[in-house]
Parts: C-alpha cells; structure tokens; sequence
C-alpha cells in the first residue's frame, strides 16, 4: 500500500500567496524602473533646453547642425514642432509652460517663421509642378528647387530633413500633403490618393531600370498583360509616367526620376 499524501489545501493557499509576493515584487521594480527613466529623461531635456540656448545661432544658420539637433531632440522624445512635453514638478510643464512651440521657446519667433517659410515653399513648388510629375515630386529635388528660389537671392539653405518636418507641419491642415517611400527614395505626394502595391513596385522599377515597358514588367514581374497595362494606364492617367511613343514598344518614364537627374 501507498505511503504517499497528496497535495492538502494548505500547500494550494502557500503557493497563492507566493505567487501573489512574486507578482507585488515585481510591480514594485517596474515602478522603481520607470519612475529611474523619468528622471533621467527629465534631466536629458533639461540638458538638452540649456544646449539649444547656447548654441541657438548655430543651429539657426547651420541646416547641418539644425538637422543633427532635431534628430537629438526626437531620441529623447521632444518633438521641435509641437509643444514641448518636458513638464516640471505638479505636473507643470517646462520649456511649453508659456504655450508656443519648442523652436519660438528656445530658438525665438524668426525659427518658426522659418519652417513656416519652407513650408510654404513647398507648397507653390509642389503646385507649380504638379502637370509635369503629377504631385509626385522628389524630397532632394524639392530641397534643390528652395535652395535655389525663383530670383537671385531668394534661395534657402534648407537640409532634407528640414523639408521633411516643413511637410509634417502642414498635416494638422488636412492639406493632403505626405511622404511617400519609393524603393530607396522619398518623395512628396501632393495628391491625397494613395498609391496601391503594384504602381508602388513599377515606380520602384522605373527607378531602378529608368523606365518599362508592357513586356519588361511582364518578364522581370511575371504579371499578366492586362495587371501590367491596367497599372501603367492608371499611372499614365495621374501623371505620374510618361509615355515615349517612338520605341518599338512603348516606354514609360517617370518625370520625378527625370526631374531629379536634371538638378
């Protein structure tokens, strides 16, 4: 006959309870944990509002630096085209306490005029040029054309990531103004529709091969005649190809990719 006792009630009562210590324990750490990174990101933007002050004019005059001390600012969570989040003690904030953006706070008024300025440089660009690339317009193309400006002197030393954050202000407007990403580059859409997955991959390969054809996709894709033709005639439709009629075959070309060996 079997000695063995099985399992009483008490042992069933010793584990809840040690689950319970086990699950009390770990909530503290993760509120030790959390409560440490707060710190430490408190003091990172304090850090960081005291470098902005010291080297505002830098940061002003110098696209490179300003392009550096945005993406520091995004790693620590402050966004310099929102209000700024860093909050002080009550739950009050610090560097938005007196409303206004990060730039205005730190940089002065002349800051935020200046993406106010690119931005809308890049609207009357994206409109000027729209019947040629059908609002599908490069990011670098873009920073050419402003650096450049319409008259002698009227140009701005701007980075791409400084068109990039003039674009993302204009979102609050419900503007229809995005990023797209097409194979390895960026451009501007200026059209609110989207691009579906196959006029994606054929303005990948344009960019790649510099243009296509009905067979070319046909061959490299293995699409149908009737998928290949439907997506360049939609493509063709909204400007976003050109059609060179004098091959033997049709040959399509994308006047971004045209536009931006061109600056």
């Amino acid at each position: 006959m079997s000695t063995r006792r099985g399992v009483g009630l008490g042992a069933f009562a010793n584990r809840n309870q040690a689950t319970q210590s086990y699950a009390s324990h770990g909530a503290n750490l993760r509120s030790t944990h959390l409560s440490s990174l707060q710190t430490q990101l408190a003091v990172f933007q304090s850090l960081l509002h005291t470098f902005a002050l010291e080297h505002s004019s830098t940061i002003k005059s110098n696209p490179t630096f300003r392009a550096e001390f945005a993406r520091m600012c995004n790693a620590i969570g402050v966004d310099p085209l929102a209000a700024s989040n860093i909050k002080g003690k009550n739950g009050r904030r610090g560097l938005g306490e007196g409303g206004g953006n990060f730039w205005t706070q730190i940089l002065g008024g002349d800051m935020n005029d200046f993406y106010f300025e690119v931005a809308v440089r890049v609207v009357e660009l994206c409109r000027e040029t729209r019947s040629e690339n059908g609002g599908l317009i490069g990011v670098e193309e873009c920073r050419k054309r402003v650096g450049k400006g319409k008259a002698i002197g009227s140009g701005l030393e701007v980075t791409e990531d400084d068109i990039l954050r003039a674009v993302k202000s204009l979102e609050p407007l419900g503007s229809g103004f995005s990023i797209v990403r097409v194979g390895q580059k960026q451009y501007i859409r200026s059209i609110p529709k989207e691009l579906n997955t196959d006029q994606a991959t054929v303005l990948e390969v344009i960019q790649i091969l510099g243009y296509v054809s009905v067979s070319m996709l046909q061959l490299n894709l293995n699409w149908e005649k009737a998928r290949s033709q439907t997506v360049i005639d939609d493509l063709l439709a909204d400007g976003l190809v050109w059609v060179d009629a004098q091959a033997e075959e049709k040959e399509y070309w994308s006047p971004a990719n045209l536009l931006d060996d061109s600056f």
